[in-house]
């Protein structure tokens, strides 16, 4: 079946959509994006990722093309139409087609933004891999500065997910400073001693929707959490270790740079909380 999907007020084919060449997020990366999950038809933990989405534009000083009750209305829509069950939906707005390349920002009154959508449909849930856990290496982080910004800017993230898949693993964990920052698409977290520990919030890490979410539900669960920097030997050391992210939820960690974690198996810590978070993201489901 052909999907549907929606470019600047229509819905087509998704062989029939396009964009213009001169469009700033082809271009300059000029653009923001978010991916809601999809889990019975349902979206989840979507009015986190509208305001994320809010703050992306906010910061970049551009503007959405339609409000957030109409972006829902699309999001709706779109489930409708592709009859997914279980997926995501990934939006992207870019500051739009000027007409030609031009390094200044064009007149918002003159250029409208670009919005496209679209939906995927796989299976999120059920995770072989989450029962299994990944293996993850360390990097250094090479990002411009502003990572708490949801930019389309992702060409290291996919230059460290196949240095990963080159050195027999899963996943990056990128490191500045000495400290790990966060995966290539996801948050960090160790634990020790049965404590939850995860880098603070800044412009060094995306603030991740799902993490908001996993933090409140284990604070809810009398876990102990601690929001600060850590260190790759602190991971290697670490009796378990999970990333969340939207599409994986809660991911065990069971090796970093080729040293296993506690028994090589997924920790209860990141099981209980994946158990958890789908309990409580479904409930929530709009």
């Amino acid at each position: 079946m052909t999907r549907s999907v929606y470019v600047n007020g229509d819905y087509l084919p998704e062989t029939e959509a396009r964009v213009s060449i001169f469009d700033r997020g082809f271009l300059f990366a000029d653009g923001v994006y978010e991916v809601a999950s999809v889990v019975g038809g349902k979206l989840l933990d979507f009015h986190g990722h509208t305001a994320r989405l809010q703050r992306s534009l906010k910061e970049l000083e551009l503007r959405s093309p339609v409000d957030m009750d109409e972006l829902l209305a699309i999001h709706r829509e779109l489930i409708a139409r592709n009859a997914v069950d279980e997926g995501m939906v990934y939006m992207q707005i870019t500051r739009g087609a000027p007409g030609d390349r031009d390094f200044h920002f064009p007149d918002p009154e003159q250029v409208p933004p670009t919005l496209v959508m679209f939906t995927q449909s796989k299976q999120i849930v059920a995770s072989k891999t989450a029962e299994t856990g990944i293996k993850v290496i360390s990097i250094d982080d090479l990002r411009w500065a502003r990572r708490d910004i949801k930019t389309v800017q992702l060409l290291y993230a996919s230059m460290a997910k196949m240095a990963a898949e080159k050195a027999g693993a899963d996943d990056a964990w990128m490191v500045e400073d000495g400290f790990v920052t966060e995966g290539s698409s996801n948050n960090a977290y160790i634990v020790k001693n049965g404590k939850i520990i995860t880098r603070q919030l800044g412009t060094e890490i995306l603030p991740g929707i799902t993490r908001a979410a996993v933090l409140k539900y284990a604070a809810e669960a009398q876990m102990e959490i601690e929001e600060r920097a850590f260190t790759v030997e602190e991971a290697k050391e670490a009796d378990e270790a999970f990333y969340t992210s939207a599409s994986a939820f809660v991911m065990p960690v069971v090796s970093v740079d080729g040293v296993s974690l506690g028994d090589g198996l997924p920790g209860p810590v990141s099981r209980r909380l994946r158990e958890i978070y789908l309990d409580e993201a479904v409930k929530t489901a709009i």
